[in-house]
């Protein structure tokens, strides 16, 4: 009978098998690595395109919220221009071109809508988390900022209907639209002489009743025009220095 002899399988030492756990491990652990740098490297991309397309939608608020501002700092001023007529004479005594050209600033009105299409995007797929903890909560505040002016002209929505109802009591509709045109016009280029000519017009007021004026400044006072200003300034105040942080960031100086 034919025995057949088994080979002798050589044992690994303690050693080998623990050289062959650590390159795999080591293996493992560089795999995570390169993947997690390159998740990294690719978030950054994306951020830096968001962060660009940011950019541009910043620079278009700041150039809407300049004017803005100017505007409604300009009816500010007549309104109080008006108060300090009524406060030193009867309504009666006054020009009737200056209570119209100062009246009309009660019933101011301007919008201001932001571009935030790349936010929404962002917030909607969390691509947020992609930007720097900082920049993310710089973005963040802009938005709260942005919300705080929605809230102020949905606060001032009543109020507004209000002032211009009582302003209709008191003044033309037709030489109201004059004078509104006369502020359209001013606002591509001012002409201060053009506001003159108007006011020596001395267009006919619907009534000089001094308690209905009371009424109307009282009403054009809650309308706190000072806030959307401030409001404003804030906001560009934040654009700004987001537009800076974004830029510095993902270096798109020469972008």
């Amino acid at each position: 009978m034919e025995v057949h002899h088994h080979p002798q399988v050589e044992r690994k030492s303690f050693k080998e098998y623990l050289l062959e756990g650590l390159m795999i491990f080591i293996a493992v652990t560089m795999g995570f690595f390169a993947e997690t740098i390159r998740e990294g490297i690719n978030e950054h991309n994306h951020a830096r395109v968001f962060a660009a397309s940011m950019v541009k939608d910043l620079q278009e608020d700041t150039a809407e919220l300049g004017p803005y501002i100017t505007y409604f700092t300009y009816a500010v001023h007549n309104t109080d221009t008006l108060m300090q007529l009524l406060a030193a004479a009867d309504p009666k005594d006054i020009p009737s071109g200056k209570l119209y050209w100062y009246g009309l600033w009660g019933g101011a009105r301007r919008y201001f809508v932001p571009n935030d299409a790349t936010f929404e995007q962002m917030k909607n797929s969390g691509a947020l988390n992609f930007f720097e903890k900082e920049t993310a909560a710089s973005v963040a505040k802009y938005a709260r900022l942005c919300r705080l002016m929605e809230d102020n002209v949905e606060n001032n929505r009543e109020i507004y209907t209000e002032v211009r109802k009582c302003r209709a009591q008191l003044f033309d509709f037709r030489y109201n639209d004059v004078a509104n045109n006369v502020s359209i016009a001013n606002r591509s280029h001012f002409d201060q002489a053009r506001i003159d000519r108007f006011i020596a017009s001395n267009p006919p007021v619907l009534s000089y009743d001094k308690a209905l004026f009371n009424e109307y400044v009282e009403m054009v006072r809650s309308r706190f025009m000072n806030i959307s200003i401030v409001d404003a300034k804030a906001l560009l105040e934040q654009a700004t220095k987001l537009i800076r942080e974004l830029k510095s960031t993902y270096n798109l100086e020469d972008d």
